[in-house]
Formats: structure tokens, sequence, C-alpha cells
């Protein structure tokens, strides 16, 4: 990629400018002009590098979602993925190596639709579908420094969970909006307000208040690690006593080639491990260094544990905890 390529993909994949032109105020910041700016946004949307321009929500703060995973027999793998695949509030749907082997993530508006489209994912697959709702979160931010350079990070403080944001009909419908991303155009936040039934500017203010809410993680380019080279990813879990996960995760949280680190519920007899971590590379010795040299570091060897890594990608893109008639009705 170029040099404006490398900046777009590195620099803006949180603080995108909450003005009528962003894409102005960013070319403004790098010394090119906003035509150049959406010319390689698109390019890179269009090469598959970038997901979307948009807002990544904070778990359990926005309608109700689940990590879930089941045992698709091997000749019926595709088939089976394809099947998830057709729900849009799948989001996530992964091959991994285990016998749990189908793995996605799924967002509804509340948990009642959640446990509804599990259970529609059961009867249409004829697997059982084992569903590891998030407990504690230690560090969640898929955003990655394509430079390499390890990022210092201090260990994770516990905190207390925020209570879950109850949007009214119109901040629905701004979801709803918002949920495909930013549409490449030179005044992206009045398209988004057309759509929502709202203005460009009260657009602005709410996604600000999202974001000093902490409703929202982090606003701007959301890239696939896949296609800029991170080819190789693990998911790495322990069975942590209870009452040691709290300060083990943390621990974990605090290392740099860690990109996401949470506690979730067991499902046992299925699932016994309660505490996740993914390590993202460009290549699968790298991981495997990468997690040997975390064993040993924090003496993770003493909790029983497993290495899933990634196989095939099935589906990726951002959550969708509304749709539009869905909104519509409040």
């Amino acid at each position: 990629m170029d040099d404006l390529e490398f900046r777009l993909l590195n620099d803006f994949q949180r603080g995108f400018p909450l003005v009528p032109a962003p894409f102005a105020e960013i070319a403004s910041r790098i010394g090119t002009s906003e035509s150049q700016v959406l010319q390689a946004l698109r390019a890179l949307a269009e090469r598959g590098s970038v997901s979307r321009v948009g807002a990544v929500f904070a778990p359990r703060r926005v309608g109700a979602s689940t990590l879930a995973a089941l045992a698709a027999p091997p000749m019926e793998l595709t088939r089976v993925a394809n099947l998830i695949n057709r729900h849009p509030e799948v989001n996530h749907n992964y091959e991994r190596e285990h016998r749990l082997n189908v793995w996605f993530v799924a967002t509804a508006s509340d948990p009642e639709r959640l446990a509804g489209l599990l259970h529609t994912i059961e009867s249409e697959t004829g697997c059982p579908v084992v569903s590891l709702p998030l407990v504690e979160e230690f560090h969640i931010d898929l955003a990655f420094d394509l430079s390499g350079a390890p990022q210092p990070r201090c260990p994770a403080l516990a905190a207390a969970a925020a209570p879950a944001y109850d949007p009214d009909p119109q901040d629905k419908r701004l979801i709803a909006a918002l949920q495909p991303g930013l549409d490449l155009v030179p005044r992206p936040y009045a398209r988004l307000a057309m759509r929502a039934g709202s203005t460009e500017a009260q657009v602005i203010r709410t996604l600000g208040g999202w974001l000093e809410a902490g409703v929202v993680k982090r606003l701007g380019v959301v890239v696939r690690h896949r296609e800029l080279g991170y080819s190789a990813n693990a998911m790495v879990v322990f069975d942590v006593p209870d009452e040691e996960v709290g300060s083990v995760g943390a621990r974990l949280a605090g290392e740099s080639m860690v990109t996401l680190c949470y506690r979730r519920r067991r499902h046992l007899p299925d699932w016994p491990y309660n505490l996740f971590c993914m390590i993202h590379g460009r290549h699968r010795l790298d991981v495997e260094r990468g997690i040997g040299a975390l064993r040993d570091r924090l003496g993770l060897h003493r909790y029983p544990n497993a290495v899933l890594f990634s196989r095939r990608c099935f589906k990726q893109h951002g959550a969708r905890y509304f749709e539009q008639a869905e909104s519509a009705r409040g």
C-alpha cells in the first residue's frame, strides 16, 4: 500500500472527526485533498482491506450478544456455515481447530430475540449450540498498529460493568442506519441523518455523546486484519478458578500481543473454559511463539487451556442490533 493508504488505515481506526466534512478534515491533517482521501478509502474497501468506516459499539451496552459455537460434521461444515451466515444477526463466523469447529458472534435487540435466533440455528443445522455470553471485559479493541511496533499497555483495572443503554426510537433508527458504516461521501453525517430521519447536527451530537459515555468504543476505519497480512490468529482459552480470573485476566490484557481478552460464562460439560484471549500475527509460528512466551511470563501453564487457531473466515461484518423496520416500530 502507498503512504496515504497506510496512514488512513493506521491512524484513523479511532478518533474519526465529528465534523460535517470529516474526510476534508482528515485530508488537512495529512496534507492531501478530500477527493484523494475518499478515492483511497473506496479502493481499500473494494480490495477488502476496510470493512467499513463507522462505529464499534461496546459489548453489553446495546442490545444483546454472545459468542457461540457448534460441532458441525466435517462433511457438512460448509453447508452448516452457510445456514448460519444467512442470519443478518450473525456478524462473525469462523472455522476453528477444535471439536467445536464453527464459532460465530450473534447480536440482537434483546436477550429474547437472541435466544430465539440460537434456537433457530440449532433447528436449521441440527447441531446443538453452545452459547458463551460475555461476563467481564478486560481488553476489547480490535484495532491494529500496522507498523508492527510493540504497543505498551498497562494491566487492565477492575471496573464495574457499565449500565446497559436503552435507546429510544430515534436512537434505534440512528443505530440501524449506522450499522453498515458511513457512506464515503463528503458529508457522510448528513447522508446518515437522511436515513435516520434526523439532522446532521443532531447525528454528530449523538455520536459524540455515545463516545463520551462509552456506548461506542471507537469511531473510525474498521480494518479486516486477514486482508492486511494478519492471516494467523488463535483464540487461547483457560480454565481459571473464579476467584483468580479477574487478576489473571487483567495481567493478560496488559500484554501488547493480546488483541482481545475477556471472561465468558462456562458451558459445562461441553466447555470448561472461562478466560479468553485472541492473538493475531502474520504467521502461525509467530503466534505459537507468542503464546508460549505468554504462558512462561505469566505462569499460565498451571491452568488447563486450549489453543483454537482459525482456519477459515465464513463471514465478517459489523454487528446488527436493529433492522430498519424494527427501529421504525421503536
